[in-house]
């Protein structure tokens, strides 16, 4: 097997364990009565298309076709090496933000009946560990895929999902936790500990 075949198994698998993780926890949210579903918008649905495009769709054609060829780069083994860590990493840190948040975490923005803070566990330093994790996922895939379209298109598509959202999503958590998640955002960051 060579190394760049490795590579996009190891991406593929990163994938489908991160499906499989996913899935029960989805089922669970669907369970819960949504309290606030106001900001589930077109602008939502075209943000979570294009992040799921720059993580799934094009990444997946990548590994599966080679395609687009014009734009491959020599693959080493210390990269991948590093994605597979990275990718390691992305998924444990989203196993434990699902296993926190539990029937509050939903796909869109919305606030659930009985909805609760969660500050403590990976929450307790930052406030968005789940988009965390997909900036990992995103970082492993650009070391995996050695393509210079499909390898950073999850940075691409993540990171407008996460820039075009994280504001809206803490307004609602202002308007829905108040002071407490005021309070919560003085003592956090957003993304990386100490850092931003």
């Amino acid at each position: 097997m060579s190394l760049l075949t490795f590579a996009k198994i190891a991406w593929a698998l990163g994938v489908v364990a991160w499906y499989v993780m996913r899935m029960p926890f989805e089922r669970k949210a669907k369970r819960q009565r949504v309290a606030d579903a106001r900001h589930r918008t077109a602008r939502e649905m075209t943000l979570l298309t294009l992040s799921t495009t720059g993580l799934g769709i094009v990444p997946a054609v990548y590994a599966l076709t080679s395609w687009p060829r014009f734009a491959a780069y020599p693959l080493s083994l210390a990269q991948v090496v590093a994605g597979v860590l990275v990718f390691a990493a992305a998924l444990w840190l989203f196993w434990r933000t699902h296993r926190q948040l539990g029937r509050n975490w939903s796909v869109t923005l919305e606030i659930k009946d009985k909805h609760q803070l969660i500050t403590s566990g990976v929450y307790a330093r930052v406030r968005h560990p789940m988009y965390s994790a997909f900036f990992l996922w995103a970082l492993a895939q650009a070391l995996l895929l050695p393509n210079w379209i499909a390898g950073p298109a999850g940075l691409i598509g993540f990171g407008t999902l996460f820039f075009f959202r994280v504001g809206r999503e803490e307004q609602m958590m202002r308007e829905a936790f108040g002071a407490e998640y005021e309070a919560y955002e003085k003592r956090t960051r957003r993304i990386i500990p100490g850092l931003y």
